[in-house]
């Protein structure tokens, strides 16, 4: 089966990072902002771990690990 190249083209998308360099950088940036929505609540009804997916234990270590303080939200 050939599919014609222009079709391929018309559905691919390009997806910007904007200012994120790293994995690291845009895994930081995701928390920041879900506990910024959540004003600092991690878990809950309506608290980051809950609008990232994540159990409250696994976004606890990871923002341990990530070295974000709660100053940053």
């Amino acid at each position: 089966m050939n599919v014609p190249l222009a079709e391929l083209k018309s559905t691919m998308r390009t997806f910007r990072t904007g200012s994120v360099s790293t994995f690291y950088d845009a895994e930081r940036q995701a928390i920041m902002d879900a506990l910024k929505a959540a004003s600092g609540k991690l878990a809950g009804a309506g608290g980051a771990a809950e609008r990232l997916g994540l159990k409250r234990t696994t976004l606890q270590n990871k923002i341990r690990r990530l070295q974000i303080p709660r100053s940053d939200y």
